[in-house]
């Protein structure tokens, strides 16, 4: 029985069960909904009731196998190296500088992500959600509400397009000056595979992405992208669809470019999302962080240096 908080209140109930039972597949939820073992104020309820602050909750007892717990505790020392890279951390929020490689949540044929990761490390937390979410191999600024008011209040910011985020890219090629703003409409496709491509077409969402030129290089230049939408793969399509793909992009890039950056070592796409921008979800305080490059990143934008000289 679980008494639901303020907090807590105005989530569907399905969905509060979602986060509740990690591990339990949807269809399990729906089923123990259905057949009323789960129980709202002692009475049934159907998947779209939303909870009220007060409201009692009978969540019947469920076992998740040890087959699906056994991926988790396998990984735990990759799980322990995200403490250090937490930037910021208040009793609302927490702010991550995910490595690049890792997933923001487990899905498409992963079952771990960073959000599984940090539920693992803080077993006493009682709400942990991803904000918004980064591709795998991109890294940078990651934001988590440890509170659902602090998520409603940034999903509203993400929406009002308040929240500021600004993203560096080693792409191909010298990015004329002028080419500020790219506004072309993003359309997804998703294969059988479960991998997601996205590709510039009338059909698609309108999509816009500001440029400016950061570091001018022999063969390359460092740009920074700071997305006014938030399209999957929206940059990484963006700068494509002007003719400077980012260096060791697998699904968008251009392999001469990405063989050129390998033998200097580059070895990951090189896409970080290094600063945001946004009100504190209690106190209302501008917050401005920035989450810095890696070596292997760092050591690459010096050898260009060097070579360029």
């Amino acid at each position: 029985m679980l008494t639901i908080s303020e907090d807590e209140s105005g989530q569907r109930v399905d969905n509060f069960l979602l986060a509740k039972l990690k591990g339990v597949p949807k269809s399990l939820i729906y089923r123990i909904l259905r057949k009323g073992e789960v129980r709202v104020n002692k009475g049934r309820v159907k998947p779209e009731y939303k909870l009220q602050t007060g409201d009692m909750i009978r969540i019947p007892p469920i076992r998740v196998s040890e087959k699906e717990q056994a991926p988790i505790s396998k990984k735990l020392n990759k799980v322990a190296q995200l403490e250090q890279q937490i930037i910021f951390e208040d009793e609302h929020l927490l702010v991550l500088n995910k490595p690049s490689g890792i997933a923001v949540h487990g899905g498409s044929g992963l079952n771990f992500g960073v959000i599984e990761a940090l539920r693992t490390l803080r077993p006493e937390a009682r709400f942990l959600e991803l904000v918004h979410r980064l591709d795998r191999d991109t890294s940078g600024i990651l934001l988590v509400a440890k509170k659902r008011s602090a998520l409603r209040s940034l999903h509203e910011q993400l929406r009002e397009k308040t929240i500021q985020k600004d993203y560096l890219a080693l792409v191909r090629g010298h990015w004329q000056s002028h080419c500020k703003t790219i506004q072309a409409p993003l359309l997804k496709n998703e294969l059988a595979s479960g991998e997601r491509i996205v590709k510039v077409s009338e059909q698609g969402k309108p999509s816009e992405t500001k440029f400016s030129v950061e570091e001018r290089y022999q063969n390359a230049t460092l740009v920074k992208a700071s997305p006014i939408t938030g399209r999957t793969h929206q940059i990484r399509v963006h700068t494509q669809y002007a003719g400077h793909p980012i260096a060791l992009d697998d699904k968008y890039g251009d392999k001469n470019f990405d063989q050129q950056m390998t033998a200097l070592g580059l070895n990951r796409l090189f896409l970080h999302a290094f600063a945001i921008r946004f009100e504190h979800p209690k106190t209302g305080e501008t917050l401005r962080l920035v989450a810095q490059l890696d070596d292997t990143m760092k050591n690459i934008l010096k050898l260009l240096r060097e070579n360029k000289a």
